[in-house]
């Protein structure tokens, strides 16, 4: 026993000279005893020992600078293991054990899974000096894009054009933050969200004015703890554009304001050109896909009423396809959508923002898209976009959309 303690502390000692050695740069007598190490085995721990030491030793003595660096980073890593992990459902179900990765795996799953992605699904990274341009704009008003929060595959396309009138941008409006959780959709969700900047309608108009863009989309979260569900600033931001930028021909993309067909009016009213609300799915789909306060036919009466109160709107609908949807189900939904006389309809495949999100089901052939664009336009559309990438403000359909307006207008 007393042998086995002397060896330990003849260890310890070593491992002190050592590092000591290690961290001044000279080559002292070893410590008394340290002959009695007479083995590999004590030598060798008294070397890890050592190194141990050495490096707590120079991590101590990192500048104030580095650590603070250090701490940003591994708040940054903490908050994207937060939205990548699982969700409190996913703790109460017991399922979070098997959710949480370390970085080396979650990269692995990443990697596997953009390769599962088909090929016509694989984007460019986003470029070019309209592109940087626009994006320092929106951080500079303290502007929310859907572009940006949802992820949009499309806004190396639509922000990096050369002509700025060509480019669109999708500003998103009353903060980023959505009171309702739709399983497909990215954007943050709280019920009670920050309240309203009084100078986001200002604000846009001049980022609007500044771009020189020909043609706007305006979409918001909802907003269900407001009174009027933002329709009010929503209106006041499409006067405020109008009159800084009158031949900006302006969308909004709004929600269903939960049903109250008097905020549509006001809407629909304030000098839009288009109205758009979306659809999202089919109607058999709709209580899986969307948050429970959205159903589908309350967003047909949305549309339907945009299009009584002012006849002369042109109406727009978005459909994601690749949730296990039927083409049965999307002909009568089409069917639903002439009915109340809806002018533009949009197809894109539903892309699945993190592994928190509902599964893709389908990844739909372009070959596909191209059918449902000829049968859209064969039940009376006035027009469809429609392709694996394509979103309900993709660029290649507004472009169609202010032709058709400027010819109205110059009637």
């Amino acid at each position: 026993m007393y042998k086995s303690s002397a060896r330990v502390l003849c260890v310890e000692r070593y491992a002190r000279w050592l590092s000591s050695s290690i961290r001044n740069g000279t080559s002292a007598t070893p410590p008394i005893g340290s002959n009695e190490l007479n083995n590999d085995s004590d030598r060798a721990n008294a070397r890890s020992a050592a190194d141990v030491e050495g490096v707590a030793n120079r991590l101590s003595a990192a500048s104030p600078a580095r650590k603070s660096r250090d701490n940003r980073r591994r708040i940054t890593e903490f908050k994207d293991a937060l939205n990548l992990g699982p969700s409190f459902a996913d703790f109460v179900s017991g399922k979070a054990s098997g959710m949480i990765l370390d970085p080396l795996e979650k990269a692995r799953q990443n990697t596997e899974e953009a390769k599962k992605l088909p090929r016509w699904l694989k984007v460019p990274i986003p470029k070019g000096t309209n592109y940087h341009k626009l994006k320092g704009d929106v951080k500079e008003l303290k502007l929310s894009t859907v572009c940006e929060e949802a992820r949009c595959p499309n806004i190396g396309e639509c922000w990096g054009g050369k002509d700025k009138s060509k480019a669109t941008a999708t500003i998103m409006l009353l903060g980023d933050t959505c009171t309702r959780g739709c399983r497909f959709c990215s954007v943050k969700t709280n019920r009670a969200p920050s309240k309203p900047d009084p100078m986001e309608p200002e604000n846009t108009a001049e980022a609007i004015k500044r771009w020189g863009l020909g043609y706007v989309v305006l979409t918001t979260v909802d907003r269900d703890d407001l009174i009027d569900g933002g329709a009010n600033h929503l209106a006041e931001t499409v006067r405020k554009i109008k009159q800084k930028a009158p031949k900006t021909l302006v969308e909004t993309l709004s929600g269903d304001f939960r049903g109250d067909l008097k905020m549509v009016d006001i809407m629909a009213q304030c000098g839009l050109d288009v109205y758009a609300h979306n659809l999202e799915t089919v109607e058999a789909l709709t209580p899986h896909v969307r948050d429970r306060r959205a159903t589908y036919r309350q967003s047909l009466s949305v549309l339907e009423r945009a299009k009584m109160t002012v006849p002369t709107l042109l109406t727009k609908t978005s459909i994601m396809l690749g949730l296990g949807e039927t083409d049965e189900q999307i002909i009568q939904t089409m069917r639903d959508l002439r009915d109340i006389e809806c002018d533009v309809v949009t197809f894109g495949q539903y892309m699945r923002p993190t592994k928190r999100h509902m599964k893709v089901v389908e990844y739909v052939r372009p070959e596909k898209f191209d059918y449902w664009k000829e049968k859209a336009l064969e039940m009376g559309f006035l027009y469809c976009a429609s392709g694996p990438l394509v979103r309900s403000s993709y660029k290649a359909g507004e472009a169609f959309i202010e032709n058709v307006l400027n010819k109205r207008n110059k009637n």
